[in-house]
């Protein structure tokens, strides 16, 4: 079976937001070295518990905000910022989107 030449796989996780990461599971996952996640916390992107990059723990949901983070440097170049902003207003998109749909609406 062929698929069209506009299509393209999209590599998905499910993961619980229960479920933690290490500095070290987090960059393995997002096939990144420890520099460019310590960037994306330095800059507000990702937020882990812990004081200092040993004792980081990140929770289910960062890995997916770390590889679309990551991916939007890739695809977009967009710096850190940039990303950050990005990220903020697709969380506020879907957050006024869930609100719409409780009352009612599409």
């Amino acid at each position: 079976m062929s698929t069209p030449s506009n299509l393209r796989a999209i590599d998905t996780v499910i993961v619980e937001e229960h479920v933690h990461f290490t500095l070290d599971e987090l960059c393995r996952a997002c096939r990144v070295e420890h520099d460019r996640v310590v960037v994306l916390v330095h800059e507000g992107v990702l937020q882990p518990a812990g004081g200092d990059p040993r004792e980081w723990r990140f929770d289910g949901a960062s890995l997916g905000r770390a590889r679309l983070a990551l991916r939007l440097i890739r695809d977009l170049e967009l710096d850190v910022n940039g990303v950050a902003l990005v990220l903020d207003l697709l969380e506020e998109n879907a957050h006024l989107r869930a609100q719409l749909r409780q009352m009612g609406g599409r």
